[in-house]
């Protein structure tokens, strides 16, 4: 459970000026002399003054310990010593009035209903720093928290590159494989985290999203103007993007334009698809080049959907070719339908199946789970390969006996989609194609024997 800011300051109002009366209980009227406002601005416009903008006060989601962090490389992988930590959240509209337990197993998947009994009866789970029962129920304003000594997943060691920096914007080539910023199970294994600590920056703001298994171009504020800024021409849509991905199959020559609407089907396991109910969105594609089982296809979002490069090209029959979400070596492939809409049984049986293939981790809340031979809970063939990545390694932390996962294979944390260019109203940013690009051009552009 991450902590999330749903606490805002309400604006600030301009205050009312109430109407004065004269003697005898008649209103004012504008030819009345008003001895409240000096003479000299009776015939201007009064303006009251405006009230200092309210601040808010330091909470818990000031806390910085990036300080703290202690990175490990290995394997090819970065990867976060194991530390304690307290989520903390004010609890959201539609928490209140539920049991805890009901919260927790329905807001947070990670877990099982096993571990969030063990969790509660530990004291692990709190409200307003106080132990609770699974009964009970949350209140507004109350402080959820849950203790956990934190195992964040690791990520590819790649070294973050800088492809353009000033005094208040800083534009990367992010690696694949590493998440944006803190969410989920991710805190200091992001790119946000990663540079502010090589660098020593107290804030940065990112401008765009890549999904974590994506590479490219990422633009960074080092201010809140420069963030404001970059967030208005944003939303102005005053930025072009092109993308390349590497496809199944040989994507037709000519310029397809796809324009099917998508719906999340799942906000915990964000997952969406084409849908009838779904937002409308827009991406253009253009084939650059192919080896006659893949190709390489510029991808020009004109909308900003969530996976709107990955679902469009599932939709049309060349999905990314190792997507493990959208592709086509996975168990739910049959329900991503081709050219068609999503039912709302087959988008139920799709999040069933991603739920069995991202199994719960194990630990003394689940001793059974834990004597399980670990032979007999790998899969027989090549169904998702989410589930091929986190296998337990059948050895246990000594600190919270959580079951611990074997290194994941490198290449199996990317997908072959990349952000190549942005070009906004004065300026322009490219990055280098990656080596999964380049190989099918340069494939193509070697003369036939």
């Amino acid at each position: 459970m991450d902590a999330s800011n749903d606490s805002q300051v309400k604006p600030v109002e301009s205050e009312k000026v109430p109407s004065k009366k004269l003697q005898g209980g008649k209103r004012r009227s504008s030819k009345d002399e008003d001895t409240s406002i000096p003479k000299q601005t009776q015939n201007a416009q009064y303006k009251p003054k405006p009230r200092p903008k309210q601040k808010r006060k330091a909470d818990f989601r000031d806390i910085d310990d990036l300080k703290d962090v202690e990175y490990i490389f290995e394997h090819g992988l970065r990867k976060v010593k194991p530390y304690f930590f307290v989520y903390r959240a004010y609890a959201k509209g539609r928490w209140l009035g539920r049991e805890i337990l009901e919260v927790f197993c329905s807001e947070f998947r990670d877990r099982s209903e096993h571990y969030y009994r063990y969790a509660i009866k530990r004291g692990l789970i709190t409200i307003n720093g106080e132990t609770v029962e699974v009964d009970t129920k949350v209140k507004n304003g109350d402080i959820v928290g849950h203790e956990i000594h934190r195992h964040e997943p690791p990520v590819p060691d790649s070294e973050v590159r800088i492809v353009h920096e000033s005094p208040d914007l800083m534009v990367i080539d992010k690696p694949a494989g590493i998440p944006v910023h803190s969410a989920g199970r991710y805190r200091f294994n992001t790119i946000v985290s990663i540079l502010r600590h090589k660098y020593e920056i107290p804030k940065l703001c990112p401008s765009n999203r890549l999904d974590r298994p994506t590479s490219g171009l990422m633009l960074i504020s080092k201010t809140s103007e420069k963030a404001h800024k970059m967030e208005r021409e944003m939303s102005q849509r005053n930025i072009q993007k092109e993308y390349v991905a590497r496809v199944d199959g040989v994507f037709p020559e000519e310029e397809i334009t796809c324009n099917e609407p998508i719906k999340i089907i799942s906000h915990k396991l964000s997952i969406s698809y084409v849908h009838p109910e779904g937002k409308p969105c827009t991406t253009v594609f253009q084939r650059i080049s192919t080896d006659g089982q893949s190709s390489i296809v510029r991808c020009k979002p004109l909308t900003g959907r969530t996976h709107q490069i990955r679902i469009h090209l599932k939709f049309l029959g060349f999905p990314i070719g190792n997507d493990p979400l959208y592709g086509n070596q996975t168990s739910w492939a049959n329900n991503l339908h081709l050219g068609d809409y999503m039912s709302e049984h087959d988008a139920k049986q799709l999040v069933d199946k991603v739920m069995v293939a991202s199994p719960f981790q194990s630990g003394d809340w689940d001793p059974t789970k834990l004597e399980h031979d670990l032979e007999e809970a790998k899969p027989n063939a090549v169904t998702d390969r989410s589930q091929l990545l986190e296998m337990e390694s059948g050895e246990r932390c000594p600190e919270c006996s959580v079951a611990l996962f074997v290194d994941p294979p490198r290449d199996g944390l990317i997908i072959w989609l990349h952000a190549w260019k942005y070009q906004g109203p004065d300026w322009a940013y490219e990055t280098e194609l990656p080596e999964w690009a380049k190989s099918i051009i340069d494939h193509q552009s070697q003369p036939s024997s």
